[in-house]
């Protein structure tokens, strides 16, 4: 479950909680993400490419040209195909008091995108988030700790279009010592943040840590 509570300075939470403090889309600071891993192979044969080299030797390999950003449309559908999620998505919002909403409790299978942040495929750092379980059985992103590095997520947009992100890497983190800025912070490409609950449940205070998967943006379609 989740209850957010976000303020100005600093991010607090309480409940069953991931802390969120939204990135500013179109910021141009990078956060220390990996680079695109995806790289396209040479030709070590005959051809124009591998004219001229020696034989036995490799031919050069030209990192993949990475997808230019989308103009602004909503999220509609977050689609996960190695955990089999394909889930609708609802408009996240902050209220007056910092607080920003989350999918209803009775519609366990909903994702909330924040809509003050970048959508699908624009630049700065999405943020998503969805429930780990509710009072009623596991809910869409139980089992989001275990997508594997590499793995895709596909957000659908308004438009038409779908913005794919892959995997960099999963983190537990204790939310005592969550790390706002690596998180949150703005980048300079395309990146996705999928947040949901972790750690152990305390009846008092909720779960203790946060999954968060970071992925950034390697196709459009």
């Amino acid at each position: 479950m989740f209850a957010v509570v976000l303020v100005t300075a600093g991010v607090r939470c309480t409940g069953h909680v991931a802390p969120l403090a939204p990135a500013r889309a179109g910021a141009a600071v990078s956060d220390g993400a990996p680079a695109d891993p995806a790289h396209r192979g040479g030709v070590d044969g005959g051809g124009a490419e591998g004219a001229g080299r020696a034989p036995g030797a490799k031919a050069s390999v030209r990192p993949t040209p990475p997808p230019s950003p989308l103009p602004r449309s909503p999220a509609t559908i977050l689609r996960v195909p190695s955990l089999g999620i394909v889930a609708p998505i609802v408009p996240l919002r902050l209220g007056p008091d910092r607080h920003l909403g989350t999918p209803p409790l009775d519609r366990p299978k909903l994702v909330g995108w924040y809509a003050g942040g970048p959508t699908p495929g624009e630049r700065g750092a999405a943020i998503a988030v969805g429930h780990r379980d509710t009072k009623t059985g596991p809910a869409v992103f139980a089992g989001l700790a275990r997508v594997p590095r590499g793995a895709r997520i596909e957000a659908r947009r308004a438009d038409g279009r779908t913005a794919v992100y892959t995997v960099d890497r999963v983190r537990v983190f204790d939310k005592a010592t969550f790390p706002d800025k690596e998180v949150y912070g703005p980048t300079k490409r395309p990146e996705l943040r999928v947040l949901t609950c972790g750690g152990l449940f305390r009846h008092a205070t909720g779960y203790t840590s946060n999954v968060v998967v970071f992925a950034h943006l390697t196709a459009t379609r």
